[in-house]
């Protein structure tokens, strides 16, 4: 500052002039010689306390050493010092020799000074790329607001060369500034504090401009410096919503990429998260997006998918539909939407039409939920034998064989989809397996995990599945959770197929030595038990193929026409298999549990069954195939003479005992799952028509 215009003796000071004119010392004349030696007199007692001069001296010190403090210099009497302990926050100090009215006059501006200082440093620090697009753009703007407030200082100092300011004066002008200067402080301490960047810094100056509402001016300013933050940050968000891309170099924005989830984890990974977690949401979202946030999320996510699929596709973008800035009409909030839409029917139509969704699910609903059955009965006819062994010693290689030889000589061959069929072994029962899901949403908890083996030994044909070859995108719907699921009702529908087959033979068995006089041995008696054991197996077959996959089916189809997002699409094939699931008693394994002893009751009797009968005829080579007699032979079967039933006497009479024995166990369980079929069937309805059955086939007992 100029310290000419400060003169300690001047001729005459026009004092009973008020300071508000801005006029106190006008009729002084100030030429060279005396702007000359009023410097000079000054200058010579600087070392003088300022309580030394005249108040009127006094007050043009103070304008002096306040208008440098406005920009950050000290002054002659007026210092800066550091807070201790706060690098971040300065304090002003006045000599305290100069006079209180004085004193108290400055102290009104020094906040003003300090936020200068704080919003300066800001700038400076901030205006580095390291801190972030948001910190970056905020800086320039508060850079162009310190440029005007430099420039109203300047005016300021000049008024003040020319005579024309006093204290008051002085604290006219800068107080219009107060509120806004302190406003931005605030902000600006909280960012600096916490080195806060992207969507925290645009809260922060939401939230002021919010506290500031009764301030017209103040939040005007705030908006303008949300808006300029906004522009670098809405470039981002414009990237994503518009290309499925994130350009977030200093991760400012409000969704985050973990690239360490891939999408060929979909089809491998039971428990993948790719679709839920390689995007999601941060805590710190804009407050003028929050209500648009998911949207968001998902139109990236569509966008990115197609990408992932080669198609570089991008939302076209009017001139009027850019997310250039955010205003109250909510224009932004639609140009969002209308992305969304855009980018949803889009992945939609892809997933649909070039991928064939409906017929992956059609082939899958054909061999995994058993609607096509030709093949099946192929393939268990000559994969029988390799399907008896022990899981550990089935060749996998062998049965793939095996399949592929059904799936070519039945109407299989026809899908152009059957090649992507493949064989799997399990190690574990099908209760063991549920029991391993723990996603699953189990309605009872089994106590002893060892009450889940009920058989000693399995084999090939209670371990056995099917697995299917899924590409991406289809994966995102038909996963490997969802694979594993359909997985589950195979075993359980293949494995009551299976036992169907077994007691069709031991019926068979029965129908062909009817004609023999077989009086003294339980066939009367096991053919009754074997009609009542057929009709509660068809009857569970019919209950899990006619009244739970078949209409379940056909409502996820209808749903999955109007599906409007790939979303809604998995949420549909989700519900459909977990609704599946639930009502074919896999998620119930108190029921499970007693249908699969009732199964493995019907498969011990079919087999002794078999030995019973094997052991009191004579069977010709040639009759019994693949276990079951053909038809056609029947009138070959004789009874074995006399002698050889005495030798067999002892053996057999085990054999009718164990008949019997199979008739009442039989029996019991039949009449213990009764009740609480009919007992459950009352919260769940979907329960009725199974209990009806399997009540009847009871009531025969």
């Amino acid at each position: 500052m100029d310290s000419s215009a400060v003169a300690p003796s001047t001729p005459r000071w026009n004092l009973d002039r008020p300071f508000l004119t801005g006029r106190f010392h006008q009729d002084t004349i100030f030429t060279s010689e005396s702007r000359g030696s009023i410097a000079d007199s000054f200058d010579a007692r600087l070392d003088k306390a300022i309580g030394c001069y005249h108040a009127s001296i006094q007050e043009l010190i103070v304008i002096d050493d306040v208008l440098s403090a406005l920009v950050g210099i000290e002054g002659r009497y007026i210092s800066i010092k550091r807070v201790r302990g706060k690098e971040d926050t300065v304090a002003f100090q006045v000599d305290p020799s100069m006079g209180l009215t004085l004193q108290e006059s400055a102290k009104r501006i020094f906040p003003l000074c300090e936020s200068y200082l704080l919003i300066n440093q800001f700038v400076e620090s901030r205006s580095l790329s390291k801190h972030g697009l948001v910190n970056h753009a905020f800086a320039a703007a508060l850079r162009a607001l310190l440029l005007d407030y430099q420039a109203l200082v300047a005016q300021l100092e000049h008024q003040f060369r020319l005579g024309r300011l006093s204290v008051q004066g002085l604290w006219f002008y800068c107080q219009p500034m107060m509120g806004s200067m302190q406003a931005l402080s605030i902000v600006i301490r909280k960012v600096s504090a916490n080195n806060f960047i992207g969507s925290t810094v645009l809260n922060l100056l939401q939230s002021q401009a919010k506290a500031m509402a009764g301030d017209h001016v103040v939040r005007s300013l705030l908006e303008k410096m949300i808006q300029c933050a906004n522009a670098a940050y809405l470039r981002i968000l414009e990237r994503w919503v518009y290309e499925g891309v994130i350009d977030d170099p200093y991760g400012e924005f409000f969704i985050s990429e973990n690239k360490s989830l891939q999408k060929e984890s979909l089809a491998q990974d039971y428990d993948a998260k790719y679709w839920q977690q390689r995007y999601s949401l941060k805590d710190d979202v804009p407050s003028f997006l929050a209500t648009a946030a998911e949207t968001i999320l998902t139109t990236g996510k569509y966008l990115n998918v197609m990408r992932e699929c080669g198609h570089n596709i991008q939302v076209p973008v009017a001139e009027n539909s850019k997310l250039t800035s955010v205003g109250s009409n909510h224009h932004h909030l639609e140009c969002i939407k209308a992305a969304y839409d855009y980018a949803s029917g889009e992945l939609l139509n892809l997933i649909k039409e070039k991928y064939d969704l409906m017929a992956k699910l059609r082939s899958i609903k054909h061999y995994l939920l058993l609607d096509q059955g030709d093949f099946l009965v192929h393939f268990m006819d000559i994969a029988r034998e390799e399907l008896s062994k022990k899981p550990d010693d089935i060749s996998a290689e062998k049965l793939q064989s095996l399949l592929d030889l059904a799936l070519r000589t039945t109407a299989a061959a026809a899908d152009p989809c059957h090649e992507d069929l493949a064989c799997c072994v399990e190690k574990t029962t099908l209760l063991k397996r549920l029991n391993t899901l723990k996603d699953l949403e189990i309605s009872q908890t089994v106590s002893d995990s060892n009450e889940l083996e009920e058989q000693l030994s399995i084999t090939g044909l209670e371990t056995f599945s099917l697995s299917y070859k899924v590409q991406w995108p289809l994966s995102l719907v038909i996963s490997r959770k969802a694979l594993t699921r359909y997985q589950l009702i195979f075993r359980f529908l293949f494995h009551c197929k299976h036992v169907n087959r077994q007691l069709c033979a031991a019926w068979q068995m029965h129908q062909g030595v009817r004609r023999l006089d077989m009086q003294g041995i339980a066939i009367s008696v096991s053919s009754l038990l074997c009609r009542s054991m057929l009709r509660f197996i068809n009857s569970v077959v019919h209950y899990l193929t006619f009244e739970v996959l078949e209409p379940n089916w056909h409502v996820m189809h209808n749903r999955l026409q109007t599906a409007k997002s790939i979303d809604e699409v998995i949420e549909y094939h989700e519900f459909f298999l977990e609704k599946c699931l639930r009502e074919c008693l896999l998620l119930s394994p108190v029921l499970l549990k007693k249908v699969e002893r009732l199964k493995l009751l019907c498969l011990h009797y079919a087999a002794a069954i078999q030995r019973l009968i094997t052991s009191s005829v004579d069977i010709p080579t040639g009759i019994v195939s693949n276990g079951s007699l053909e038809t056609e032979k029947y009138k070959r079967l004789k009874l074995r003479s006399r002698s050889q039933t005495l030798k067999l006497a002892p053996e057999n009479a085990s054999v009718i005992e164990s008949i019997l024995k199979f008739e009442r166990d039989f029996s019991a369980e039949l009449q213990s799952l009764g009740p609480i079929l009919s007992n459950s069937s009352r919260a769940e309805p979907y329960l009725t028509h199974l209990a009806q059955w399997i009540l009847g086939v009871g009531k025969d007992q």
